[in-house]
Protein backbone atom coordinates (compact mmCIF):
# COMPACT_ATOMS: atom_id res chain seq x y z
CA UNK A 1 0.00 0.00 0.00
CA UNK A 2 1.08 3.58 -0.67
CA UNK A 3 0.13 5.03 2.68
CA UNK A 4 -1.92 8.18 3.21
CA UNK A 5 -3.84 7.04 6.29
CA UNK A 6 -2.65 9.80 8.63
CA UNK A 7 -1.92 13.53 8.23
CA UNK A 8 1.76 12.84 7.54
CA UNK A 9 0.61 11.64 4.10
CA UNK A 10 4.09 10.21 3.66
CA UNK A 11 3.10 8.01 0.68
CA UNK A 12 5.42 5.30 1.96
CA UNK A 13 5.25 1.80 0.53
CA UNK A 14 4.04 -0.40 3.37
CA UNK A 15 3.55 -4.08 2.58
CA UNK A 16 3.11 -7.26 4.59
CA UNK A 17 6.87 -7.76 4.70
CA UNK A 18 8.15 -4.21 4.33
CA UNK A 19 7.60 -1.60 7.06
CA UNK A 20 7.75 2.05 6.14
CA UNK A 21 6.55 5.56 6.78
CA UNK A 22 6.70 7.64 9.93
CA UNK A 23 5.00 4.83 11.85
CA UNK A 24 7.70 2.38 10.68
CA UNK A 25 5.13 -0.40 10.42
CA UNK A 26 4.12 -2.95 7.75
CA UNK A 27 0.58 -3.07 6.37
CA UNK A 28 -0.38 -6.05 8.55
CA UNK A 29 -1.34 -5.24 12.15
CA UNK A 30 1.41 -5.43 14.75
CA UNK A 31 0.18 -5.87 18.33
CA UNK A 32 2.13 -5.57 21.58
CA UNK A 33 -0.50 -6.75 24.05
CA UNK A 34 -4.20 -7.55 24.44
CA UNK A 35 -5.66 -7.34 27.93
CA UNK A 36 -8.48 -6.25 30.20
CA UNK A 37 -7.28 -2.75 31.07
CA UNK A 38 -8.56 -1.10 34.27
CA UNK A 39 -6.78 2.24 33.96
CA UNK A 40 -9.01 3.88 31.37
CA UNK A 41 -11.77 6.32 32.34
CA UNK A 42 -14.47 4.68 34.54
CA UNK A 43 -17.09 4.88 31.79
CA UNK A 44 -14.96 2.54 29.63
CA UNK A 45 -13.87 0.02 32.24
CA UNK A 46 -17.00 -1.58 33.70
CA UNK A 47 -16.59 -4.48 36.10
CA UNK A 48 -13.81 -6.35 34.29
CA UNK A 49 -11.95 -3.68 32.32
CA UNK A 50 -11.70 -2.29 28.81
CA UNK A 51 -10.69 -4.86 26.19
CA UNK A 52 -7.50 -3.08 25.17
CA UNK A 53 -5.53 -4.01 22.06
CA UNK A 54 -2.24 -2.10 21.98
CA UNK A 55 -1.03 -1.63 18.40
CA UNK A 56 2.63 -0.91 17.69
CA UNK A 57 3.88 2.14 15.82
CA UNK A 58 2.57 5.71 15.77
CA UNK A 59 2.50 8.68 13.42
CA UNK A 60 3.43 11.07 16.24
CA UNK A 61 6.90 11.23 17.77
CA UNK A 62 6.01 12.41 21.27
CA UNK A 63 9.13 12.97 23.36
CA UNK A 64 7.24 12.07 26.53
CA UNK A 65 5.44 8.94 25.31
CA UNK A 66 5.04 6.40 28.11
CA UNK A 67 4.53 3.63 25.53
CA UNK A 68 7.68 4.47 23.57
CA UNK A 69 8.82 0.83 23.39
CA UNK A 70 5.85 0.09 21.13
CA UNK A 71 5.09 3.50 19.61
CA UNK A 72 8.67 4.13 18.47
CA UNK A 73 10.69 1.09 19.51
CA UNK A 74 9.08 -1.54 17.30
CA UNK A 75 8.08 -3.97 20.05
CA UNK A 76 5.15 -6.12 18.89
CA UNK A 77 4.08 -9.15 16.91
CA UNK A 78 2.51 -9.18 13.46
CA UNK A 79 -0.87 -10.92 13.35
CA UNK A 80 -3.27 -11.85 10.59
CA UNK A 81 -6.64 -10.20 10.22
CA UNK A 82 -8.34 -13.44 11.27
CA UNK A 83 -6.20 -13.64 14.41
CA UNK A 84 -6.97 -10.00 15.22
CA UNK A 85 -10.67 -10.80 15.00
CA UNK A 86 -10.14 -13.76 17.35
CA UNK A 87 -8.40 -11.45 19.82
CA UNK A 88 -11.43 -9.15 19.76
CA UNK A 89 -13.72 -12.12 20.43
CA UNK A 90 -11.53 -13.39 23.27
CA UNK A 91 -11.63 -10.01 25.02
CA UNK A 92 -15.41 -9.84 24.72
CA UNK A 93 -15.68 -13.38 26.11
CA UNK A 94 -13.54 -12.31 29.08
CA UNK A 95 -16.12 -9.66 29.95
CA UNK A 96 -14.60 -6.56 28.38
CA UNK A 97 -16.83 -3.49 28.64
CA UNK A 98 -15.61 -2.30 25.24
CA UNK A 99 -13.09 -3.05 22.50
CA UNK A 100 -10.42 -0.44 23.19
CA UNK A 101 -8.27 -0.13 20.05
CA UNK A 102 -5.16 1.78 21.09
CA UNK A 103 -3.30 3.69 18.33
CA UNK A 104 -4.90 1.77 15.43
CA UNK A 105 -4.89 4.41 12.67
CA UNK A 106 -1.97 3.12 10.59
CA UNK A 107 -3.66 -0.31 10.51
CA UNK A 108 -7.15 1.03 9.74
CA UNK A 109 -7.87 -1.18 6.68
CA UNK A 110 -6.93 -4.38 8.54
CA UNK A 111 -8.82 -3.31 11.67
CA UNK A 112 -11.95 -2.59 9.64
CA UNK A 113 -11.68 -6.01 8.00
CA UNK A 114 -11.28 -7.67 11.40
CA UNK A 115 -14.32 -5.86 12.78
CA UNK A 116 -16.44 -7.08 9.88
CA UNK A 117 -19.95 -5.94 9.06
CA UNK A 118 -21.98 -7.27 11.98
CA UNK A 119 -22.37 -5.25 15.20
CA UNK A 120 -20.28 -6.18 18.23
CA UNK A 121 -21.93 -6.72 21.63
CA UNK A 122 -19.79 -3.97 23.19
CA UNK A 123 -18.79 -0.53 21.88
CA UNK A 124 -15.78 -0.29 19.59
CA UNK A 125 -13.47 2.48 20.86
CA UNK A 126 -11.02 4.27 18.55
CA UNK A 127 -8.32 5.34 21.04
CA UNK A 128 -5.96 7.67 19.19
CA UNK A 129 -3.59 10.60 19.49
CA UNK A 130 -5.98 13.00 17.77
CA UNK A 131 -3.62 13.50 14.82
CA UNK A 132 -6.04 11.95 12.35
CA UNK A 133 -7.03 12.27 8.72
CA UNK A 134 -10.70 13.11 8.18
CA UNK A 135 -10.81 10.87 5.12
CA UNK A 136 -9.63 7.88 7.16
CA UNK A 137 -12.15 8.64 9.89
CA UNK A 138 -14.94 8.73 7.31
CA UNK A 139 -14.14 5.09 6.47
CA UNK A 140 -14.87 4.17 10.09
CA UNK A 141 -18.42 5.52 10.18
CA UNK A 142 -20.82 2.92 11.54
CA UNK A 143 -17.98 0.66 12.75
CA UNK A 144 -16.83 2.81 15.70
CA UNK A 145 -19.21 3.80 18.47
CA UNK A 146 -16.83 5.71 20.76
CA UNK A 147 -13.99 7.99 19.73
CA UNK A 148 -11.30 8.54 22.37
CA UNK A 149 -8.93 11.14 20.89
CA UNK A 150 -6.22 13.07 22.63
CA UNK A 151 -6.24 16.80 22.10
CA UNK A 152 -2.61 17.24 23.04
CA UNK A 153 -2.06 20.77 21.85
CA UNK A 154 -3.78 23.98 20.89
CA UNK A 155 -0.50 25.80 20.24
CA UNK A 156 1.90 24.95 17.39
CA UNK A 157 5.04 25.61 19.45
CA UNK A 158 4.81 22.68 21.88
CA UNK A 159 3.23 20.51 19.15
CA UNK A 160 6.32 20.93 17.00
CA UNK A 161 8.78 20.74 19.87
CA UNK A 162 7.40 17.66 21.60
CA UNK A 163 5.65 15.69 18.83
CA UNK A 164 7.28 16.87 15.58
CA UNK A 165 3.82 17.97 14.41
CA UNK A 166 3.50 21.78 14.31
CA UNK A 167 0.28 21.28 12.29
CA UNK A 168 -1.25 19.20 15.08
CA UNK A 169 -4.06 21.57 16.02
CA UNK A 170 -4.97 22.15 12.35
CA UNK A 171 -5.36 18.38 11.94
CA UNK A 172 -6.78 17.36 15.31
CA UNK A 173 -9.62 19.86 15.59
CA UNK A 174 -11.35 18.98 12.26
CA UNK A 175 -10.76 15.31 13.07
CA UNK A 176 -12.60 15.66 16.38
CA UNK A 177 -15.42 17.50 14.64
CA UNK A 178 -15.72 14.57 12.21
CA UNK A 179 -15.81 12.14 15.13
CA UNK A 180 -18.63 14.12 16.71
CA UNK A 181 -20.49 14.30 13.40
CA UNK A 182 -20.51 10.50 13.31
CA UNK A 183 -21.51 9.80 16.91
CA UNK A 184 -23.52 12.83 18.01
CA UNK A 185 -23.78 13.71 21.71
CA UNK A 186 -22.42 11.10 24.07
CA UNK A 187 -24.76 8.42 25.42
CA UNK A 188 -24.32 6.59 28.71
CA UNK A 189 -26.07 3.48 30.03
CA UNK A 190 -25.59 2.32 33.61
CA UNK A 191 -22.46 4.40 33.92
CA UNK A 192 -20.86 3.07 30.73
CA UNK A 193 -20.21 5.09 27.59
CA UNK A 194 -22.09 3.50 24.69
CA UNK A 195 -21.44 6.11 22.01
CA UNK A 196 -19.91 9.53 21.63
CA UNK A 197 -16.61 11.38 21.90
CA UNK A 198 -14.37 11.51 24.98
CA UNK A 199 -11.52 14.00 24.52
CA UNK A 200 -8.38 13.48 26.57
CA UNK A 201 -5.77 16.08 27.41
CA UNK A 202 -2.52 15.43 29.25
CA UNK A 203 -1.25 18.44 31.19
CA UNK A 204 2.47 18.84 30.53
CA UNK A 205 4.83 20.50 33.02
CA UNK A 206 5.33 24.16 32.27
CA UNK A 207 2.68 24.15 29.51
CA UNK A 208 -0.36 25.47 31.37
CA UNK A 209 -1.13 28.01 28.64
CA UNK A 210 -1.38 25.20 26.09
CA UNK A 211 -3.85 23.42 28.37
CA UNK A 212 -5.94 26.58 28.76
CA UNK A 213 -6.15 26.98 25.00
CA UNK A 214 -7.22 23.34 24.62
CA UNK A 215 -9.99 23.87 27.16
CA UNK A 216 -10.99 27.11 25.39
CA UNK A 217 -11.46 25.19 22.14
CA UNK A 218 -13.55 22.47 23.74
CA UNK A 219 -15.70 24.99 25.64
CA UNK A 220 -16.17 27.16 22.56
CA UNK A 221 -16.96 24.28 20.21
CA UNK A 222 -19.29 22.00 22.14
CA UNK A 223 -22.30 22.57 24.35
CA UNK A 224 -22.74 20.84 27.73
CA UNK A 225 -23.88 17.27 27.22
CA UNK A 226 -22.24 16.87 23.81
CA UNK A 227 -18.75 15.52 24.57
CA UNK A 228 -16.83 14.27 27.58
CA UNK A 229 -13.45 15.74 28.55
CA UNK A 230 -10.72 14.06 30.59
CA UNK A 231 -7.98 16.23 32.11
CA UNK A 232 -5.05 13.94 32.89
CA UNK A 233 -2.19 14.50 35.34
CA UNK A 234 -0.26 11.28 34.73
CA UNK A 235 2.74 12.80 32.95
CA UNK A 236 5.85 10.86 33.98
CA UNK A 237 9.36 11.98 32.94
CA UNK A 238 10.91 9.48 30.57
CA UNK A 239 14.59 8.47 30.47
CA UNK A 240 16.66 11.28 29.01
CA UNK A 241 13.97 13.92 29.54
CA UNK A 242 15.32 17.46 29.78
CA UNK A 243 14.05 20.98 30.24
CA UNK A 244 10.41 21.27 31.25
CA UNK A 245 9.83 17.58 30.61
CA UNK A 246 12.37 16.54 33.27
CA UNK A 247 9.87 17.07 36.11
CA UNK A 248 6.35 16.06 37.00
CA UNK A 249 3.33 18.35 36.95
CA UNK A 250 3.05 20.32 40.20
CA UNK A 251 -0.01 20.42 42.44
CA UNK A 252 -0.41 24.11 41.65
CA UNK A 253 -0.35 23.51 37.90
CA UNK A 254 -2.98 20.81 38.05
CA UNK A 255 -5.22 22.77 40.43
CA UNK A 256 -5.03 25.76 38.07
CA UNK A 257 -5.92 23.61 35.05
CA UNK A 258 -8.84 21.92 36.82
CA UNK A 259 -10.16 25.28 38.03
CA UNK A 260 -9.92 26.74 34.54
CA UNK A 261 -11.79 23.74 33.14
CA UNK A 262 -14.60 24.25 35.65
CA UNK A 263 -14.73 28.02 35.13
CA UNK A 264 -15.08 27.46 31.37
CA UNK A 265 -18.09 25.22 31.96
CA UNK A 266 -16.37 22.00 30.87
CA UNK A 267 -17.90 19.84 33.57
CA UNK A 268 -18.88 16.66 31.68
CA UNK A 269 -15.92 14.40 32.24
CA UNK A 270 -13.04 13.59 34.52
CA UNK A 271 -10.13 14.99 36.44
CA UNK A 272 -7.37 12.73 37.68
CA UNK A 273 -5.53 12.35 40.96
CA UNK A 274 -1.87 13.28 40.71
CA UNK A 275 -1.08 9.81 42.11
CA UNK A 276 -1.84 8.59 38.58
CA UNK A 277 1.65 9.76 37.57
CA UNK A 278 3.22 6.38 38.23
CA UNK A 279 5.11 4.03 35.98
CA UNK A 280 2.98 1.03 37.04
CA UNK A 281 -0.01 2.44 35.18
CA UNK A 282 1.80 1.59 31.93
CA UNK A 283 1.27 -2.08 30.98
CA UNK A 284 4.09 -4.50 30.32
CA UNK A 285 4.18 -5.00 26.57
CA UNK A 286 5.07 -8.66 26.78
CA UNK A 287 2.95 -9.85 23.81
CA UNK A 288 0.49 -11.58 26.14
CA UNK A 289 -3.03 -12.07 24.82
CA UNK A 290 -1.76 -12.19 21.23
Amino acid sequence: MTCSLCPRNCRAERTQDHPGGVCKMPSVPVVARAMLHRWEEPCLVGERGAGAVFFSGCSLRCAYCQNKSISQGGVGKAVTVSRLREIFRELVAQGAACLDLVTPTHFAPAVLEALGDEPWPVPVVWNCGGYESVSTLQCLEGKVQVYLPDLKYALPGPAGQYSAAPDYVDRATPAILEMFRQTGPYRMENGLLKSGVLIRHLLLPGELENTRRVIDWVAGTFRPGEVLFSLMSQYTPQPGASGKLARRVTKAEYRAAAAYMENCGVTDGYTQERTSAKEEYTPDFDLSGI
